[in-house]
């Protein structure tokens, strides 16, 4: 990993934007690559111990890569940025209980080294994953990125009244029905019923339900978010 040129560019944007940095550490992606989704989730049961040992290598990669990064460039960085995405469009990925014996002590670990060098950390993780919230707050996570509200489970009011106090959350403009189908108008009108909900009490950074502004988004509906988010979103 090159981390001599991640000063240089962050510095140049500091000043007007949150900086993410830091690998993206996608250690569960990893594993199902590595394993395959079916053959990891069995060998949770069957074997645990080789899912630990996959599990700790990938993290250890990850990690060794991030303090490299925040060795060279931390106080120019504000957010360290990770991603796993444990929720499907009908709950999440796995139990809390299979979450809490495998995932949560490394994303503790994660969390753990953004905030020794003084970052917030954020994970993006996409689908829905509401059960697995109380863990994440657990976890140490400051913030979860993309939330997916046409996802079973991941009703704004419930998210905001259950945990609006413990987490801030990041997007919930629906990519999928809204952004990408609608008209500019319906665009406005949704972004505006989002904000009233989610703004309230702050902890909230109102953005896509993905990772970024998918490419078959309407040009028009990206001004429409954006200019509705400007007019309504203020305190």
């Amino acid at each position: 990993m090159d981390v001599s040129l991640i000063r240089q560019e962050a510095e140049k944007y500091q000043a007007k934007y949150a900086i993410l940095g830091g690998d993206w550490s996608p250690f569960f992606h990893d594993a199902v690559d590595l394993l395959g989704m079916d053959v990891l989730f069995l060998k949770m049961y069957d074997e645990p111990e080789l899912v630990d040992a996959v599990l700790q290598h990938v993290v250890d990669f990850y990690v060794g890569v991030s303090q490299r990064i925040f060795d060279a460039a931390a106080s120019a960085l504000d957010i360290f940025f990770i991603g796993n995405d444990f929720g499907t469009q009908r709950g999440p990925v796995m139990s809390p209980n299979l979450f809490r014996r495998f995932m949560l002590p490394h994303l503790k670990r994660l969390s753990r080294l953004g905030h020794a060098y003084g970052l917030k950390v954020m994970m993006h993780c996409c689908g829905g994953y509401a059960p697995l919230i109380p863990q994440m707050i657990e976890a140490g996570l400051d913030g979860l990125h993309a939330v997916q509200p046409s996802s079973d489970g991941m009703d704004l009011p419930t998210l905001k009244r259950s945990f609006g106090d413990k987490i801030l959350f990041n997007g919930a403009i629906d990519s999928h029905h809204v952004l990408i189908r609608g008209t500019p108008e319906f665009v406005r009108q949704e972004t505006h019923k989002v904000l009233d909900i989610m703004k309230t009490g702050g902890g909230y950074v109102a953005g896509a339900s993905h990772d970024y502004i998918l490419e078959e988004t309407p040009v028009e509906n990206v001004f429409a978010m954006f200019d509705a988010i400007a007019e309504f979103g203020a305190y």
